[in-house]
């Protein structure tokens, strides 16, 4: 094979569901030490191009080339035989398993056709893992280690089945900063030993620092390719959403009034007796956006799962409008003016296996008119997912549409319509443009600052310093489940952030 020749070659791909053309004829050319960046909106479909490649759906039309020769992947097995692996957004790992078990996992070594060979296993896995310096221990268990490791476990899976051309589907979704940083440069090793990268994504930051060059789909169609060096993020974002972005939050200063929420020396011991959260103090009040920035598993979770009635607390009170909610149902708390974005889409947000329609009422559908006599009113249910999808642009075949067929954005955009549609005085929103695209976070973003200029009190907790600076009316610091530091966004920046989350500095200069 010369060097021109790509390793793996798209040809005209269409692919059809139901009521939708996902792939529309779309040719992209992958070669040998390239990062090649996929880049387009929650589904542009990017997903379902990936999915054909490692064959796990077939196409309606069109050819594969691996090498230079046309090849049928019909299975992921026969993806993996070409050398093709991927490491998928949501990871496939059984997670009482240890990392090696599930490295190994459907082709495990044998001794003598017999036992499993763990040991082998351990010292190649190690091997591969010193090589690209992804520093995993091979028998640490999976539901012990970080979201970070997990993933460079799904990537140790393909190289250890011998992939020479990985993609990554979304893989900074789930990750912190930092582990961005570290992802970004293992990826590097990767081509840097001869490997070939498709990267899906639509984070533009990551495209300019680590792609060759980027395809763009929008709407199933291959919009443009160019290469990174020759473009900029401006340009990338029109492409894929096909008007001009705005990078910045348009907002007035907030205007704040009495204060929501109400939380006092909150204390939650883990199942070690350890506090994950210590004494937390934190205030918000209607008509401002309070940015909750930290570091992941400094008591992010543990303070909505408290504030949203998920899990109990030692001791402390939480108050909204001055009433008592500490360790109350999640009802109860819901029904008291609380709506929450939650941070997992999946495991809190929707029932995946629930039709669009029914996902848009599951806080209400106890109420009238969704309830009439103990029977619920389909018309009047399916009147409002109507309403909500065309107000809030859900892309979505139907509403009888199965929650787990929609694109991640377009759930996102569900959940958000469903839980601003409640008009709650105290709106939690957890990480609410992980995994989305620049024009739906554009949208996120907008919904967040409309809500507070409605007098709303509205709590955000997110990882993306970016988003907390832009976003937020005051900023405050999350550092080993206490509140370190509150600072005024116009008058911090990435760098004092980053030093009061790693818990070295906290609000006006005092180490």
């Amino acid at each position: 094979m010369d060097a021109a020749t790509p390793v793996v070659e798209l040809k005209q791909i269409t692919k059809r569901f139901p009521g939708i053309v996902a792939n529309d004829s779309i040719s992209l050319k992958l070669h040998k030490g390239e990062i090649h960046a996929l880049l387009g909106e929650n589904g542009a479909g990017k997903s379902t191009l990936m999915n054909i490649v490692f064959g796990l759906y077939q196409p309606d039309e069109g050819s594969i080339e691996v090498n230079g020769k046309p090849v049928i992947i019909d299975s992921p097995n026969k993806a993996i035989e070409l050398g093709i692996g991927m490491v998928h957004q949501h990871f496939k790992l059984v997670q009482p398993f240890t990392v090696t078990e599930n490295i190994v996992l459907g082709m495990e070594p044998k001794i003598a056709g017999v036992h499993l060979n763990y040991r082998a296993s351990v010292a190649k896995i190690k091997a591969l893992s010193d090589q690209y310096g992804l520093r995993v221990n091979p028998n640490a268990k999976i539901h012990d280690i970080s979201v970070g490791m997990q993933q460079r476990v799904e990537i140790l899976k393909t190289l250890y089945r011998g992939a020479d051309i990985l993609i990554f589907d979304e893989p900074t979704a789930v990750l912190t900063p930092q582990e961005i940083g570290e992802l970004m440069g293992i990826m590097k090793r990767l081509v840097a030993e001869g490997k070939s990268i498709i990267l899906i994504t639509h984070k533009l930051k990551e495209i300019m620092q680590i792609s060759d060059t980027v395809t763009i789909i929008r709407r199933g169609k291959v919009i443009d390719t160019l290469k990174t060096s020759l473009t900029n993020p401006n340009e990338l974002a029109e492409k894929m959403v096909g008007r001009s972005v705005s990078f910045k939050v348009d907002k007035q200063p907030s205007v704040p009034k009495q204060t929501v929420l109400n939380v006092k020396n909150l204390v939650s011991k883990n199942k070690e007796g350890i506090p994950v959260l210590n004494g937390l103090d934190l205030q918000v009040r209607a008509g401002e956006i309070l940015g909750i920035a930290g570091v992941d598993g400094n008591g992010q979770s543990e303070l909505i799962e408290a504030l949203t009635g998920l899990s109990k607390v030692d001791s402390g009170l939480i108050e909204i409008n001055g009433k008592d909610i500490t360790n109350k149902p999640p009802r109860f708390i819901s029904e008291s003016g609380v709506s929450h974005i939650p941070e997992d889409r999946h495991k809190h947000g929707l029932v995946l296996d629930f039709s669009m329609s029914e996902n848009m009422v599951l806080e209400t559908y106890y109420k009238a008119p969704y309830n009439k006599g103990g029977f619920l009113n389909k018309s009047a249910i399916d009147d409002q997912a109507k309403r909500l999808i065309e107000q809030f642009d859900v892309r979505t075949p139907s509403i009888e549409t199965k929650a787990r067929a929609l694109s991640g954005g377009n759930q996102q955009k569900a959940i958000i319509a469903r839980e601003i549609d409640k008009d709650p005085d105290l709106l939690i929103a957890a990480q609410p443009t992980r995994g989305l695209d620049v024009g739906a976070i554009e949208f996120v973003q907008k919904q967040l600052v409309a809500q507070r200029d409605k007098g709303k009190a509205v709590l955000l907790i997110s990882f993306e310093l970016d988003e907390i600076i832009n976003v937020s009316d005051r900023i405050a610091v999350i550092y080993e489940g206490q509140i370190v530091g509150e600072v005024r966004p116009e008058d911090t920046n990435d760098q004092e952030l980053g030093l009061m989350m790693a818990g070295s500095k906290v609000a006006g200069g005092k180490a």
